[in-house]
């Protein structure tokens, strides 16, 4: 996969912008706040039609204007492809493809992957389980379409039931329709399990090699899915885990209503990282961290490649910067395939990685 060119207008802080890039290495530098991970920003989003920065749309748009436009020409699958997605204050998204508006997001994934890597993601060990979640759901949504229409449905669902069980005693009708949202989020619910559950383990078949070459062999790192405590086997066939969830529910209902609070469901799923037997978040240093945080992320890379037979284009946000000379070597030795983009504060001499096209961003534009 390869994104050939991208055009803005009023993306960010970038009146227009339009670029045409190289198939193997991309540096965009620049000083801080001058738009360089704006550019990452659309590049990614162009693959998800989501933001790791920003929850709605609108905050994607430029301050004083009402709407945003983001297009891409992309080679995939030995085809040309342009996406578009079309951004406003006051009407719903349109997403594109050659034209043709998209039904769902989804269908974005069949044409651009990427993996998108930021400082943030090197505290994906530490931080709480919402941050593995999202990095989980990022991954999943790009290879399986019918996963990122479930998790939308979930969350749809998950906050008409909070709503439920926050207003239910100054409205006791609202009790009518609990149970079907429980049935409803307990079938969306076993989807989205069964398929974290099968990622998961294709993480924990790639990650920890990659980890042992990067650890020098000193450290053995395993992957496990931490989920809703009825669930027996969370590989299991979506119709079984259904049961299971109902069950947890039932067991749970007379809490959440008293807690006025969604306790069952995989909305707290996390994913579990252990080096050498012991929970990484509370026992490994900052270094081991950022080598298992690393390692998570070129493993999801490798996953891509292996399901698509094409490396999904890699965004490296400032990411080297962060790291010492050791862990560079090591990211840059194992990204000598496919098409990268790494920002950075000053021009990189990245000459072992072959011959790389250079942008300069300033205030919004490109400048050389």
């Amino acid at each position: 996969m390869i994104l050939r060119s991208l055009t803005l207008d009023f993306f960010r802080n970038y009146p227009h912008f339009e670029g045409k890039f190289s198939p193997s290495v991309n540096v965009i530098w620049g000083e801080n706040a001058q738009g360089k991970t704006n550019l990452l920003e659309a590049m990614a989003y162009l693959s998800t039609a989501s933001s790791h920065r920003a929850r709605y749309d609108r905050e994607l748009i430029q301050f004083g204007v009402d709407h945003a436009f983001v297009k891409g020409k992309v080679e995939s699958r030995e085809r040309m492809f342009t996406l578009e997605a079309r951004l406003s204050r006051g009407a719903r998204r349109q997403l594109l493809s050659n034209g043709v508006k998209l039904k769902t997001a989804g269908e974005l994934s069949g044409v651009l992957n990427t993996v998108l890597f930021c400082p943030e993601d090197l505290w994906l060990i530490r931080e709480g389980a919402a941050v593995r979640r999202k990095f989980l759901d990022s991954c999943i949504c790009q290879l399986r379409p019918k996963y990122a229409e479930a998790l939308a449905e979930y969350r749809r669902l998950y906050e008409h039931k909070t709503r439920i069980l926050r207003d239910w005693e100054e409205h006791p009708s609202l009790l009518d329709t609990l149970d079907e949202f429980n049935l409803r989020m307990a079938q969306t619910g076993a989807l989205i399990i069964h398929y974290r559950a099968h990622f998961i383990k294709r993480l924990g078949e790639v990650t920890p090699t990659i980890h042992r070459d990067f650890s020098g062999g000193r450290e053995v790192l395993e992957l496990g899915y931490e989920t809703v405590s009825t669930v027996e086997d969370p590989l299991a066939p979506a119709r079984t885990i259904l049961e299971q969830l109902l069950d947890h529910q039932q067991s749970h209902r007379k809490a959440e209503l008293e807690s006025r609070q969604c306790l069952s469901g995989p909305h707290k799923d996390d994913l579990a990282v252990l080096l050498d037997g012991l929970s990484a978040r509370q026992f490994a240093s900052q270094g081991q961290t950022r080598t298992a945080a690393l390692s998570l992320k070129l493993a999801s890379r490798e996953i891509f490649f292996r399901e698509t037979g094409e490396w999904p284009v890699l965004l490296l946000d400032d990411v080297l910067s962060e790291l010492d000379g050791k862990r560079q070597e090591f990211v840059l030795k194992r990204i000598t395939s496919g098409q990268v983009f790494i920002t950075c504060c000053e021009e990189m001499d990245l000459s072992r990685l072959g011959s790389a096209r250079t942008f300069h961003i300033k205030d919004g534009a490109l400048v050389g």
